[in-house]
């Protein structure tokens, strides 16, 4: 420690003030780091920002703007029974169509009877086995889809529904 005093004391310099020069030196550089990149990615963003300015009016309208999705729940669930080995079973689903179209939702609603027997129907229609697997309820989702869709197009001119969601899904 001595040897260090004295060496220090020999280059005209206290020991602390040798590492307080250090310090400042090292947060100076740190400081210049910081800076230089902040800047760097303002410029870059601040060049992106002009590029998309450049854009026509016709190219930013033409881009399609999607809109939020509607759901509309179809309540009471649906409930079916089953004969299965030669026992009594049940299936109660409930479901909601998914869309983005509120006017087309609008209409397809007076139709709503129609589009409950419809599915009704495709539900009494199923195998209860086969409903027992994830692939069995996929088809059965992708056949609920295809028919709603089917009756959509037919009255109010437009698919309209964009998917049919399993709210809730019961075998019993």
């Amino acid at each position: 420690m001595a040897k260090k005093q004295a060496a220090a004391a020999a280059d005209g310099q206290p020991a602390g003030k040798s590492k307080l020069k250090l310090i400042i030196l090292i947060v100076v550089g740190l400081l210049l780091a910081v800076g230089l990149s902040v800047g760097g990615t303002w410029f870059i963003l601040s060049k992106g920002d002009k590029h998309e300015e450049a854009k026509p009016a016709e190219a930013v309208a033409a881009a399609p703007v999607r809109q939020p999705a509607i759901y509309q729940d179809l309540m009471p669930a649906f409930v079916v029974n089953f004969n299965h080995q030669n026992r009594t079973r049940y299936l109660q689903v409930s479901m909601a169509l998914m869309s983005r179209d509120a006017a087309g939702m609008e209409k397809l609603k007076v139709h709503m009877p129609v589009l409950r027997n419809r599915l009704v129907m495709l539900l009494s229609g199923q195998d209860f086995a086969a409903l027992q697997t994830p692939l069995g309820k996929e088809m059965l989702l992708q056949q609920a889809l295809a028919s709603v869709q089917e009756l959509a197009q037919k009255e109010t001119g437009s698919t309209v529904v964009e998917q049919v969601l399993f709210t809730n899904f019961v075998l019993q």
